[in-house]
């Protein structure tokens, strides 16, 4: 059904340390070079708005928007609401020691989460990170067996040559949460063959160990591929959580960072992200600066009032102007000219 998008279906496991160790990955964005050239010319934003209450805005117009980039005003050249287009979601559990206390509660509302997101047209894929990243589903609309893909996920062990507690002196000699890698695989190796909107929605604590590739790398990913990044931050409140790191990766992305540490706010992280998922704005356009020198371009959106081309505000009981919260990738990397 999907033969002409999957990449790895022989395998249910990545063998993402041997992967990542080819010479191959740094020549990666070569390989890719002619896509990315024909695809950045338009530069597509997902846009989500949000009131002083956050509640979703959903009846904007094209006037009420504006683009720079690099503080060069651009043209919007496309917009739309999406609320009907299909959505292809990845969701990647970390599997780590540190997410043990919560693993059945994620289990459970992961589960109900996918049960309500999931419309026809939509496909979503599942996987687990720690010390590798694992496929636990390839992308399919049949929330039975994601349902089962979900369950699947076990936490690294000293029994399955992990740990099992997280700390200062770990209880086995191999750790690691290979959070990078499993962004940049998704992205790299799934997400970059699919159209229209792309998401991918992470459950961890954001402590990354033993990635091979850096951080910078996997939020290029994510923006290479035009991908948006949730996360919902979960952590033991013992070793806590990188919430610095999750932040950036999130509004870098376009995506939004929820703290979830116990059933009941991860039920609600869940519900959150599914709403956001179904009320986006789409806008693209053409870049001003049409140079391919690989350098990386700043976006900033803004809404205005298309009377007086300023800042659009709310007005609260008390008076007071409050802005509206625009969530929006915050840039991307422009493409190398191939010779």
């Amino acid at each position: 059904m999907r033969s002409a998008k999957k990449v790895l279906t022989a395998c249910a496991t990545w063998g993402l340390a041997a992967a990542l160790a080819l010479p191959a990955l740094p020549q990666e964005p070569v390989t890719q070079g002619p896509a990315i050239r024909t695809q950045v010319s338009l530069v597509n934003l997902f846009v989500t708005v949000r009131d002083k209450s956050k509640r979703i805005v959903t009846d904007l117009k094209k006037e009420d928007f504006k683009i720079a980039e690099d503080g060069q005003d651009q043209q919007i050249a496309f917009f739309s609401k999406e609320v009907t287009l299909p959505i292809t979601l990845a969701l990647l559990l970390d599997t780590s020691g540190s997410e043990q206390f919560m693993l059945g509660a994620i289990q459970d509302a992961g589960g109900s989460f996918l049960d309500r997101v999931i419309r026809k047209g939509d496909e979503a894929l599942i996987m687990s990170f720690d010390t590798d990243v694992d496929l636990l589903s390839d992308f399919t609309d049949d929330r039975g067996q994601l349902s089962r893909a979900i369950r699947k996920a076990r936490i690294n062990t000293p029994s399955s040559g992990g740990m099992i507690n997280p700390g200062p002196v770990p209880t086995s000699h191999v750790t690691g949460t290979a959070l990078y890698d499993a962004i940049y695989l998704a992205c790299n190796e799934k997400l970059t063959s699919e159209a229209g909107r792309k998401a991918i929605l992470i459950v961890t604590d954001a402590q990354d160990e033993g990635s091979k590739v850096r951080l910078e790398e996997a939020v290029e990913a994510a923006q290479r591929t035009d991908t948006v990044v949730h996360i919902i931050l979960v952590y033991d409140p013992r070793y806590g959580g990188n919430t610095s790191v999750a932040h950036k990766i999130t509004e870098e992305t376009g995506g939004r960072m929820i703290v979830a540490n116990s059933e009941k706010h991860l039920v609600e992280a869940f519900d959150q992200i599914s709403e956001e998922l179904r009320s986006q704005y789409t806008l693209g356009y053409y870049p001003s600066n049409s140079a391919h020198d690989g350098k990386f371009r700043k976006i900033k959106v803004q809404l205005v009032d298309p009377q007086n081309n300023k800042e659009l505000r709310i007005v609260d009981q008390k008076g007071k102007n409050v802005k509206y919260s625009v969530l929006a990738k915050a840039g991307y990397v422009a493409p190398r000219e191939v010779e």
